[in-house]
């Protein structure tokens, strides 16, 4: 199931389509957490770079070596020497040091490099001011990027280039769905929606499969159950395009089990609860935006 028309609508453009905009370009990451890795992993799976054109800054010895063990990525603990090659610098960085990574690339990079930031909640003000740099682009993806079905909210500075872009969307597609916005408040959004997304998800399944193991089901079963059943409603919503509560009244027959599942979860306000942790997740992006990094637990 995760391969041809399903794959490519994910991707957003086939790989091998066109000549890759990446070719002989260099890339750094600047931090090397796991969404880095998901972007090299995923730059190298649909060969739109080779080992060679990647690089990255990341000060822990330990982490570069699994880095070079895992993909070949040459790591350097220095971050304006990652850089300094790189037509794109991708800025993957946590919140909290977000601050300190600018001032090593600040007054450093050169006018025609692009900067792409990952990091959660950072306008393109603030980029620009910290880094001392224009050519800067916004964006938010999330964990299943690391398989080549992420989602990516991504908005670029008035002084990012056409060919800019064409750099930038190339490398978010390398990772799934990539969707450009000319308001960086829809990246906030986003952090909220789609980036925090995986973790309601994952809490719901988690739900789901304990109610199983509490029905009587081993726990294996249980997951199998609940990957399966949430894999096959979102293939199922893709393939017939239906809205939501049109799936949703298919399956609910009246006085029936599902019909009085969803009467428990909406006396117990599960919308409700979705909603505003969707809006403290909004907040929460708006304020490491701000650089209060300290004023609540972090997202991403």
């Amino acid at each position: 199931m995760r391969s041809g028309g399903v794959r490519a609508e994910f991707a957003g453009r086939p790989v091998g389509q066109q000549p890759s905009p990446l070719s002989g370009k260099r890339i750094a990451f600047i931090g090397c957490g796991v969404m880095a890795e998901a972007m090299a992993a995923a730059l190298l799976r649909t060969g739109s770079v080779s080992v060679h054109q990647l690089t990255g800054g990341e000060p822990n010895a330990r982490r570069r070596q699994e880095l070079v063990a895992r993909l070949g990525l040459e790591t350097v603990p220095d971050n304006a020497a990652a850089a300094s090659e790189a037509d794109l610098v991708v800025l993957s960085v946590k919140p909290q040091t977000l601050d300190a990574a600018m001032r090593d690339l600040a007054g450093r990079l050169r006018a025609e490099q692009v900067v792409l930031s990952i990091v959660a909640g950072a306008t393109i003000e603030r980029l620009q001011s910290g880094l001392r740099h224009e050519r800067v682009v916004r964006s938010m993806p999330n964990t299943p990027a690391q398989i080549g079905y992420g989602a990516t909210v991504w908005c670029p500075a008035p002084a990012v280039t056409t060919e800019d872009e064409r750099l930038v969307r190339t490398v978010l597609e390398a990772m799934g769905l990539a969707i450009r916005v000319d308001n960086e408040d829809f990246v906030d959004m986003a952090t909220a929606l789609s980036g925090t997304g995986p973790a309601y998800v994952f809490l719901i399944m988690e739900a789901l499969i304990d109610a199983g193991v509490h029905l009587g089901f081993s726990r294996s079963v249980a997951e199998q159950l609940v990957q399966q059943t949430i894999l096959g409603s979102v293939l199922f919503a893709q393939e017939t395009g239906k809205h939501p509560a049109e799936l949703r009244n298919m399956v609910t027959t009246p006085g029936g089990t599902s019909a009085a599942a969803l009467y428990e979860m909406e006396r117990g306000g599960l919308r409700t609860v979705i909603a505003r942790a969707v809006w403290a997740a909004y907040r929460r992006a708006k304020e490491l935006g701000a650089g209060k990094p300290n004023g609540g637990p972090s997202d991403l």
